[in-house]
């Protein structure tokens, strides 16, 4: 359960003051707690850091439906190469899977990993998207994307490279998540 203070839009207001009610809070309990304070202390870390993937995990099992159902299995990765001063070839690949019963079809996005926004590298791959991806119910699925991609107007750009852990948006048409 982490805020979010930065992100690639810049400062997260919400996520700022998330983290202060939460580091408030904690002073709170230490300061307001005669005895065991550090016992208190300890068990609300844990919990902190363990119950947050453990609901996200329970809700995407049993109540989640769509595109709320779907989790990113492994982290992903790409990799480009420039075949021309023009041309340039990207290929990514991610695992997701739909927990829901029913199947799913959504719009794929690639998000740059780097948030200082000096360069441009997974995203390029939307120069030939967003991808249509399906999912069987209760399934996993391997995407492998490969394409040529014309970047000869693209400024600030990779050359070549690779990454890993990927970030994508999905959009189903109503909802969009960032994974």
């Amino acid at each position: 359960m982490s805020f979010p203070i930065r992100t690639s839009d810049g400062y997260n207001l919400l996520g700022i003051i998330g983290s202060m009610l939460f580091l408030i809070t904690i002073g709170l309990i230490v300061f307001g707690l005669k005895k065991y304070r550090l016992r208190t202390l300890v068990i609300i870390s844990i919990i902190y850091a363990f119950l947050p993937k453990m609901l996200i995990y329970s809700y995407q099992e049993t109540l989640a439906n769509g595109i709320a159902a779907v989790s990113l299995s492994e982290n992903g990765s790409c990799h480009f190469e420039e075949a021309s001063e023009d041309i340039m070839t990207g290929e990514c690949s991610l695992v997701l899977k739909n927990h829901s019963s029913e199947d799913v079809t959504f719009k794929l996005e690639f998000i740059d990993s780097d948030w200082d926004g000096n360069y441009r590298a997974e995203s390029l791959m939307n120069k030939n998207g967003p991808y249509t991806i399906s999912i069987e119910a209760n399934r996993q699925k391997q995407i492998d994307l490969k394409e040529l991609l014309d970047v000869s107007e693209i400024p600030n750009r990779i050359h070549s490279g690779s990454s890993s852990y990927i970030h994508i948006k999905i959009n189903d048409g109503e909802k969009t998540r960032i994974l």
